[in-house]
């Protein structure tokens, strides 16, 4: 599955982006998304997480997960009917500044925030906040 992340951009600190990571193809039974960003000179960091919608009774539910620097920040949603995962982020801060990516496994009732457990990887989305 391919996948590409965009939305980032340039915001003032205590603004707002939202994210999108698009697939190329159905994801929602199967494949769980995951956030990450890394900063310069900062290793990767999972953020966020949303498992696939299997044995879910939404078309856009799934377990979450959330780091604790963007716990009550940030928010992970799926909407199936697109094939999109998105990362609302409120309330950004100058340290939020990074390059964000989104991944994919194929697995069912899960999700997690260690990059090496995430199969395909999209492009980047570059998010700068200013002070």
């Amino acid at each position: 599955v391919q996948l590409q992340a965009s939305g980032g951009g340039l915001v003032q600190a205590g603004g707002s982006l939202r994210l999108s990571c698009a697939a190329s193809r159905f994801i929602s039974d199967y494949y769980a998304i995951g956030w990450f960003r890394q900063a310069p000179g900062k290793e990767r960091e999972g953020l966020s997480c949303i498992s696939s919608s299997s044995g879910i009774s939404s078309s856009s539910g799934g377990r979450t997960s959330y780091a604790d620097s963007v716990k009550g920040r940030f928010t992970v949603s799926r909407d199936n009917a697109k094939n999109t995962v998105y990362l609302q982020m409120n309330d950004l801060k100058p340290e939020d500044t990074a390059v964000y990516y989104c991944a994919s496994k194929a697995a069912q009732v899960w999700c997690g925030l260690r990059s090496y457990d995430y199969d395909y990887w999209g492009q980047e989305t570059l998010v700068t906040v200013s002070s």
